[in-house]
Formats: C-alpha cells, sequence, structure tokens
C-alpha cells in the first residue's frame, strides 16, 4: 500500500525536472556538430540565442512601470527591430495614456554601443548645462520635456512627456533592482 501511494504522488506531481526549448535546442546544435553537420548547428544556435535574448527582453519589460489608476499602458514590441539595426542590446518601451489626454513614454535600453555613448553626457549633465535631479536615489539629468539615467552602468531609462507624469511613473521603478538586470 504504501509503495502505491508513492508512485500515485509521483505521478500526481509535475516532472520537477523538465527540459525547454532552449535546452532542447542546444543540445540539437551539439548532435549536428558532433554529425557533422555544422550549417544546422549554426542553425540551431541562432535559434537558441534569439530565444535567449528574448527572454532577456521580457525580463527587462518587467522593469517597466505598471499604469496607474485611470491610465492605459502599451508596450511596443517592435522596439528590438530597432536596436538590432543600432549595434544590438535589448530593450522595453511603453506609452501610458492618462484619462485627460496625457502622454508619457517610459525607454529601457541595455547592453546597446548608444547607451554606452550616452553615459558621458548623462554622468557629466550639469557640465553640459543640463538640469540634475534624484529620483529613488537614482541621478536623472532633465532636459525640456525628457529625464534621462544610467541604471548601473548599463540600463538607460528614458522618460518623455510631462515631467511631473514622468517623474510619477519613474518614483515606481526599482532602479536598485533595474541594476542587477540580466545577472
Amino acid at each position: 500500500m504504501p509503495r502505491i501511494l508513492v508512485l500515485v504522488a509521483a505521478l500526481a506531481c509535475p516532472t520537477l525536472v523538465s527540459a525547454d526549448e532552449v535546452t532542447d535546442t542546444l543540445q540539437s546544435a551539439i548532435d549536428a556538430y558532433e554529425e557533422g553537420d555544422i550549417q544546422y548547428a549554426l542553425d540551431e544556435l541562432d535559434f537558441a540565442r534569439q530565444r535567449l535574448l528574448e527572454m532577456k527582453t521580457d525580463s527587462l519589460g518587467a522593469f517597466l512601470p505598471a499604469a496607474p489608476e485611470g491610465w492605459s499602458r502599451a508596450v511596443n514590441s517592435e522596439m528590438n527591430a530597432g536596436l538590432a539595426m543600432m549595434g544590438g542590446g535589448v530593450g522595453a518601451e511603453a506609452e501610458y495614456d492618462g484619462p485627460g489626454g496625457e502622454s508619457v513614454k517610459i525607454t529601457l535600453m541595455a547592453d546597446n554601443p548608444m547607451v554606452s555613448s550616452m553615459s558621458a553626457m548623462i554622468s557629466n549633465a550639469s557640465m553640459m548645462g543640463l538640469k540634475v535631479e534624484r529620483i529613488n536615489r537614482q541621478r536623472f539629468a532633465a532636459q525640456d520635456d525628457q529625464l534621462m539615467a544610467l541604471v548601473g552602468n548599463r540600463v538607460l531609462v528614458q522618460g518623455e512627456g510631462d515631467l511631473d507624469l514622468v517623474r510619477m511613473l519613474l518614483e515606481t521603478m526599482d532602479f536598485q533592482a533595474l541594476a542587477g538586470f540580466g545577472s
């Protein structure tokens, strides 16, 4: 009787270790390589890389603020296609629309050469005549209707629109967690 209960319990529980699409694809690439099919191995590696980038993009998108009560949020799913033409990396972007017609955009970009090139400007914002302000201990450069910050030296955070509304959204973000993105 106890053996039957153990068997029933084991069958009722989902498998703890299950293969995922990336692992299966990487194994397929190894198998193809061992069989001498180099092109198929390369195709499988490209596919696995694409899936990993999608996972990384999804995890970056999780840092975008939720829409405030009464607002809507539309996530731009085409952003990464544009980043591919600018040297790669991942990005997430959302447009927030308020009940009174207000509109604010929050953009996150990581591991992109453009982010590196903007780091000097953001780090020396006051020397460049930009206003500097802090939101949740994160330093932002303010210019016209835009706030920009470099989080963890690799994630660019941009907010565009009415600065009071941009601040309201940015204040809900966890910049300390964002600094550890991807690790």
